[in-house]
């Protein structure tokens, strides 16, 4: 497996404060890698040493091979990169405010129509980015990333601000990405839903440690099964269920019975329903859970308080 991104023992220490602590990503090439953790847990930070714009406290970031810090002209030729700020300019179309960019990495005029295509927005080239909605904005944002055809497209909370129909939009796109244009992405996010839908692989980031990492679709094979269980007498439950040595927890949904690893859900769900209906209690639901992003992230611990890493 070769990587596009690599980093070991990765960290940066603000003052007293350890906002990145040892991270070692591994982004395949080709992937589009979910960045994910709570505002807060350290994301920016880490987005900010990949493109050389801090220096680490200890540890080396790679990029297509090339250490940032040793030779940070070298590694940002093959990023392109989307942050929260834009800084597109309103009165100028969409062609100039790409023209601008295009002659300052000195790239040949053909450029711009290769990444207006790539984005779909060839057509709406010529208008003022005053007219453009929040998500053609974004559109233009990654159409000037990929100028120069980078390897590597790392993309900052992309999403933000975009209504529904933009996000799904979004969505499509970045998933087709790596097939379109060549690129690895990764995409940094706190939005579970858009990640899974999104993503091939991701690393869960919390408290500036990366506590999980791998392909998604691995990760959550991996997991417990969960049942979510709905009775008459849900406190009642909880305590019969934990008795007969279930692992339970309630949840917004009712009962979450989660499954030892490689325990078949179906003999636990009958076991189950024998207890509490011995019990006296009536249930109404044994419902097998989806193996999911979000009980990942759950049991990765990532859902905890946040520290005040940036």
């Amino acid at each position: 497996m070769t990587l596009a991104i690599e980093t070991e023992g990765l960290s940066r220490r603000f003052g007293e404060r350890l906002a990145v602590d040892q991270v070692d990503l591994q982004v395949p090439t080709g992937s589009v890698y979910g960045f994910l953790g709570r505002n807060g847990a350290g994301k920016t930070t880490t987005i900010r040493l990949l493109l050389g714009l801090l220096r680490p406290t200890a540890g080396r970031a790679r990029i297509c091979g090339i250490d940032v810090v040793r030779d940070r002209p070298a590694a940002a030729r093959r990023v392109g990169a989307l942050l929260e700020a834009q800084g597109l300019y309103p009165h100028l179309s969409g062609r100039e405010n790409l023209d601008l960019t295009r002659r300052l990495l000195a790239l040949p005029r053909g450029e711009i129509d290769r990444v207006l295509e790539l984005v779909e927005l060839r057509a709406a080239a010529g208008r003022r980015v005053a007219e453009y909605s929040l998500g053609m904005r974004q559109r233009l944002g990654l159409a000037r990333a990929l100028l120069g055809e980078p390897s590597v497209l790392i993309l900052d909370e992309p999403s933000n601000g975009l209504d529904p129909e933009g996000i799904a939009e979004l969505r499509g796109f970045l998933r087709d990405l790596p097939g379109r244009s060549g690129a690895t992405v990764l995409l940094s996010s706190h939005l579970l839903g858009e990640i899974e839908q999104t993503a091939s692989h991701v690393g869960i980031l919390c408290a500036g440690r990366l506590v999980s990492q791998g392909r998604l679709d691995a990760l959550k094979a991996g997991l417990p099964a969960e049942l979510l269980v709905g009775t008459d007498a849900p406190d009642a439950a909880l305590a019969i269920a934990r008795q007969h040595g279930f692992e339970v927890e309630a949840g917004p949904e009712g009962l979450l019975a989660r499954l030892a690893a490689g325990e078949g859900i179906e003999q636990a769900a009958a076991a189950l329903n024998q207890a509490l209906c011995a019990a006296g209690l009536r249930v109404h639901a044994l419902v097998p859970r989806p193996r999911s992003l979000e009980s990942l992230y759950h049991l990765a611990g990532a859902d905890a308080a946040p520290s005040p890493a940036a």
